[in-house]
């Protein structure tokens, strides 16, 4: 496992980029045939990766998780983006299409990660926060989830979010999970930015071209900074950053947030000329 220990609102200022990425960044997470796993001290979120190809991967625990094993006190989604494959929880077998949801419950002992192709893996991002509850695990194809079509093309921002884990479809502790897609022709996310105190926020960026990069914007409005990234790998968002992105081409991202609440419209709106 991986560590990030994030900066804080005063010392993120000074910061060069590698260093904002070390703290902020996970390495890439979709290696074939391996499993990543990250640790961020942003509301003790873990990030992972699963690609297996001939064999199975099982979600392992950690001594820092000081668990029995990793979902003792722990809820987790996943999503694939990837490839066909199949998802074994507690000897229950979920069969997961490219983005399909799973939501992980509480006291969940046994979770095994398969894909139906080798040469097309299942390629499974998963983020998990601390549960006080137990709930129920549930599987959410993506025509499942609910859809918000927001933005338009004359700013850039055309796009679709499928809210998969969330109130009403999934009863989750603070999990709330899901996924936007930009439309060919917009590169904004989350524009107009926002922030939101109450909660922290992690993305991760895929089906984006290895030679393009979405610029994600991080800090105060009055002291933005950005970081390039590329296609497979997740950023932590504190929760007094601003939310919001621009890509050099269309990209789709997994979104993924715990905290104080799980309404989604809890946001504080900023202007795009609030950004220096």
């Amino acid at each position: 496992m991986d560590f990030l220990f994030a900066a804080d609102i005063r010392s993120y200022k000074d910061m060069r980029n590698q260093e904002l990425r070390d703290a902020f960044v996970t390495q890439q997470l979709f290696v074939p045939g391996e499993f990543k796993l990250t640790y961020t001290d942003v509301d003790r979120g873990v990030v992972g990766g699963f690609t297996p190809t001939t064999e199975a991967l099982e979600l392992p625990t950690h001594k820092e998780l000081a668990s029995d094993y990793f979902c003792q006190r722990r809820e987790a989604g996943v999503i694939n983006i990837g490839g066909k494959g199949t998802i074994t929880a507690d000897g229950v077998a979920y069969a997961m299409d490219k983005k399909d949801s799973l939501y992980l419950a509480k006291e969940t002992k046994s979770v095994k990660f398969e894909s139906d192709d080798s040469n097309n893996p299942a390629k499974f991002y998963l983020v998990s926060y601390p549960a006080h509850r137990v709930t129920k695990t549930v599987h959410v194809p993506k025509s499942a989830a609910q859809t918000v079509h927001l933005g338009a093309s004359d700013t850039s921002n055309e796009r679709t979010i499928f809210q998969s884990i969330r109130p009403g479809i999934v009863d989750s502790c603070q999990l709330v999970m899901g996924i936007t897609e930009l439309k060919t022709g917009s590169v904004w996310n989350t524009k107009p930015p926002h922030t939101h105190f109450r909660r922290t926020e992690i993305y991760m960026y895929f089906d984006l071209p290895e030679e393009e990069r979405v610029f994600h914007l991080m800090g105060e409005p009055a002291e933005v900074r950005s970081l390039s990234l590329e296609n497979g790998v997740a950023i932590a968002s504190p929760s007094w950053s601003i939310h919001s992105g621009v890509g050099t081409t269309n990209y789709t991202f997994v979104w993924a947030m715990g905290g104080e609440n799980q309404e989604f419209d809890d946001m504080d709106h900023l202007k795009v000329s609030d950004l220096k």
